[in-house]
Formats: structure tokens, C-alpha cells, sequence
């Protein structure tokens, strides 16, 4: 069965409260887009976060962005706490220039997503 997306704006509220508690100026949240997924064949994967290469930007003329895809069979089971840091994860690989690359697991790694996570909490306590 091929795989359904579907728009999913409370993942998009869940972001801009995280990106607001750790003052993540760099995300622009009018080009990141949000994704749930469905049926995906994929069995490790819970989220992931796709950037629009420079090639495609200036082919086709447009601005960087970003989507934050959520594979709904996993995150939507998920604890709270867990959906926040699998986000925390996918908005890390977001790099501050915010020009379509992508930051890798040499950065983004579970030291970094508990040292976010525990700042957002600090900062929704």
C-alpha cells in the first residue's frame, strides 16, 4: 500500500512551543512544513527531516525550507516526553544558516537532544 501524508498542524503547534522555549531564532517556521505519514515500509525510523537542496532552490527559484515528516505508526504511540525529543532531534539537524543543509548525527546526538530537552522543560516549569 503506498505511503499517505497527511498535513499535521499539531505537530507544527508542538514545534513552534519548542522552538519558543529554546529560542531557536534560526528556525523560520513559515518554511518548515509538517508532515504525518502513513503506512511507511520503514521499520527504525520515527521522524525525519528533509531539506530542500541549494540546486532545487535556485532551479526553481523558491527559499530554503524544510519538512518535518512524522511516521504516524511510531510517534503518535509515543510518551510526551519522547515526541519532544524525537522533535528536539529533527529541528537539530535544521543548521543556523537555515539554507537548505542538513546537520548530521556528529551533532546531532542524544547529549545534545537531553541538553535541549532538559532546557525546555526548565523553561515550561
Amino acid at each position: 500500500m503506498p505511503i499517505k501524508y497527511n498535513e499535521a498542524e499539531d505537530i507544527k503547534e508542538k514545534v513552534r512551543e519548542i522552538v519558543l522555549a529554546l529560542n531557536m531564532k534560526h528556525v523560520n517556521l513559515d518554511r518548515v512544513f509538517f508532515i504525518r505519514s502513513h503506512e511507511s515500509a520503514s521499520r527504525n525510523i520515527v521522524a525525519r527531516c528533509h531539506a530542500l537542496s541549494k540546486i532545487m532552490q535556485q532551479v526553481l527559484e523558491i527559499e530554503p525550507a524544510y519538512i518535518i515528516e512524522i511516521l504516524s505508526e511510531k510517534f503518535d504511540n509515543m510518551s510526551q516526553e519522547d515526541q519532544i525529543k524525537t522533535l528536539i532531534h529533527e529541528l537539530l539537524h535544521i543548521p543556523k544558516a537555515f539554507g537548505g543543509g542538513f546537520r548530521h548525527h556528529d551533532y546531532v546526538r542524544k547529549g545534545t537532544i537531553d541538553k535541549f530537552y532538559n532546557q525546555y522543560k526548565n523553561a515550561n516549569s
